[in-house]
């Protein structure tokens, strides 16, 4: 079954907008969990990729805590987000390769526009992107 829709709440959108504003040259990085297949809480991880404006890669100490805080939490992991300080909200090649979670969403946060961010969602199985809707609704 291929979703089309991700519900997302403004505050949880907010937050992602608001933690890629707070790092305009670098990805930030992070895993939204979810319930019920609604995300409900977002766990930033520290981007230590060697080249950290281009790309992210997750601290595995930071990921590992979000995981297990997820499972406290009886959340399942539901999408990864990251940002393009310079780039498009689309998944790079390096993206595609590095996607290691077919049934999460993947979120893509660009700060590379006019005054407005741009957050699309897509699934990624064998290396291939495709995007779904995002319907934001009040908390």
């Amino acid at each position: 079954m291929c979703q089309k829709e991700l519900h997302i709440s403004r505050k949880l959108t907010n937050q992602l907008l608001h933690l890629a504003q707070l790092s305009t040259d670098l990805e930030i990085c992070g895993l939204l969990g979810g319930k019920n297949g609604l995300p409900t809480n977002c766990y930033p991880v520290q981007n230590i990729a060697d080249q950290p404006g281009q790309r992210f890669l997750f601290d595995p100490g930071q990921q590992i805590t979000a995981m297990k805080k997820m499972r406290e939490a009886n959340e399942e992991l539901f999408a990864i987000y990251h940002s393009h300080p310079t780039a498009p909200a689309i998944p790079s090649s390096t993206d595609l390769e590095l996607a290691a979670y077919p049934n999460a969403f993947y979120l893509i946060i660009s700060l590379n526009t006019k005054g407005v961010l741009e957050m699309r969602a897509f699934k990624i199985r064998d290396k291939t992107a495709t995007e779904i809707a995002i319907l934001l609704h009040e908390d």
